[in-house]
């Protein structure tokens, strides 16, 4: 379950940026959207959704961003550029193009992330010096690099490492790490490298490869982060690819029927030049069942049938393992009734019983309603036209008392267009035209 996550120095945000998934204090109502963890004898609180308005380049896409990076390089274990670059997010791998662009003066990169899991509370700061904008010339270092455990210390490192005194981890870390940590102490920091991650590194090797193999599944398996949903696409792997091979998933089968589809059906076909699994509409013989044709989906189906099809799969994941899906622009071309349904599955405590969280960015208005959201599930990103620099605030930072306080009853969509709460742009393309009507006038034409 994530808590929280925060970053400074990436894209359009240059100072503190934290996104919270803790409950905002006196927020009453859709109380079924908390999700409770048990940690020690604590009670640990999350939400378990969120979504993130604001006009277009305001900085939405860089908080998803943001997280895609930091995942990415958590599971790579340094912060050198990837060689192999499978997803349309450049900056997870070209790590030149992160800093913010308008500074002169290097400054760090610096990610936070807070989630549960299995019982344990995991805090992760990441600090890094990777040059200014689009330069992959300077010698790229870890600034600071900080693991907590149960809000412990275990490990703090700088230029050097130092290790708590592991009374919170202690039944996380061999007895061996325990009883030699002067010995792995003077190990750690002779073997330590100024790209590499001591988490995915030499933490895992000296001091509790059980702990770092529950951080790094975490981020593998359960912190499902989609940046540009529009380049979703799903592999499937088959027994036998030099076979053409239609694999239909009954599950997600079923969902399409109920979403819309053209066909019979849809399914993965192998294809036995490459092996590699196509979207395909299925279409049947109704005499003859035996008899199946199969053409590509994006050839009779819609875009938005695609996307779902694509999409629904990690929803099922997130609620069955109790994941953490991160969506930017959910929404595009579904139609919002099929969303709400979705968002509705995430809220019931009869189905999400893993605690699956569901948050994503969107430009529909339709989610800004207090019997949908909380107020402290509602997110926006507002970037300054003059500094160009982004901000992140909930609904709930503008409390409920005085002017522009915000109550459960108000009209959250109608408040918002009126730019009550910020995050909208007033766009008015009209000049434009009549400045070039205008001018084929005055040319006679």
């Amino acid at each position: 379950m994530l808590l929280a996550f925060s970053v400074e120095n990436y894209k359009s945000f240059l100072g503190n940026a934290q996104f919270s998934m803790i409950p905002a204090p006196k927020q009453h109502g859709l109380d079924y959207s908390i999700l409770k963890e048990k940690v020690g004898k604590k009670n640990v609180k999350g939400l378990c959704s969120a979504v993130i308005y604001g006009p277009n380049a305001s900085g939405k896409t860089n908080i998803i961003g943001a997280m895609d990076v930091l995942r990415s390089i958590v599971l790579r274990g340094n912060i050198r550029n990837a060689e192999e670059q499978n997803s349309p997010n450049k900056a997870a791998y070209n790590l030149e193009l992160i800093p913010n662009n308008l500074i002169d003066k290097i400054k760090p990169v610096t990610f936070r992330i807070s989630f549960v899991e299995k019982g344990i509370k995991f805090d992760y700061e990441l600090s890094v010096l990777l040059g200014l904008f689009l330069d992959d010339t300077t010698q790229r270092s870890i600034n600071s690099e900080i693991l907590s455990i149960n809000d412990e210390i275990v490990f703090e490192r700088t230029n050097m490492v130092k290790f708590g005194d592991f009374k919170k981890a202690k039944e996380y870390i061999s007895t061996q790490a325990i009883d030699n940590v002067d010995t792995i102490n003077l190990v750690a920091n002779q073997s330590l490298s100024k790209d590499e991650l001591f988490l995915s590194n030499g933490f895992k090797l000296l001091i509790s490869q059980s702990l770092s193999k529950l951080i790094i599944d975490w981020f593998t398996e359960k912190f499902m982060v989609i940046y540009r949903a529009d380049a979703i696409q799903l592999i499937r792997r088959f027994s036998d690819p030099q076979k053409k091979t239609i694999y239909v998933e009954k599950t997600i089968n079923e969902a399409a029927k109920v979403f819309g589809i053209n066909s019979n059906s849809v399914a993965y076909v192998a294809n036995g030049d490459d092996g590699e699994a196509r979207l395909c509409s299925i279409f049947e013989d109704k005499n003859d069942k035996s008899n199946v044709k199969a053409v590509l989906a994006e050839v009779f189906e819609s875009f938005g049938t695609i996307r779902f099809v694509n999409m629904f799969p990690l929803v099922l994941r997130a609620i069955a393992t109790g994941g953490t899906l991160v969506v930017d622009e959910f929404d595009a071309s579904i139609h919002p009734m099929a969303l709400m349904s979705i968002i509705s599955i995430f809220h019931n405590d009869d189905i999400n019983k893993k605690h699956a969280q569901l948050i994503f960015n969107t430009h529909n208005p339709i989610f800004l309603n207090s019997n949908i959201f909380r107020r402290d599930e509602i997110k926006f990103v507002e970037k300054d036209d003059v500094s160009l620099l982004s901000e992140i605030y909930s609904l709930s930072d503008f409390g409920t008392a005085g002017e522009n306080g915000v109550r459960k009853g108000d009209d959250y969509m109608k408040n918002y267009f009126v730019s009550q709460y910020g995050a909208i742009k007033n766009i008015d393309f009209s000049p434009i035209f009549e400045n070039v009507f205008s001018k084929e006038e005055n040319n006679g034409e």
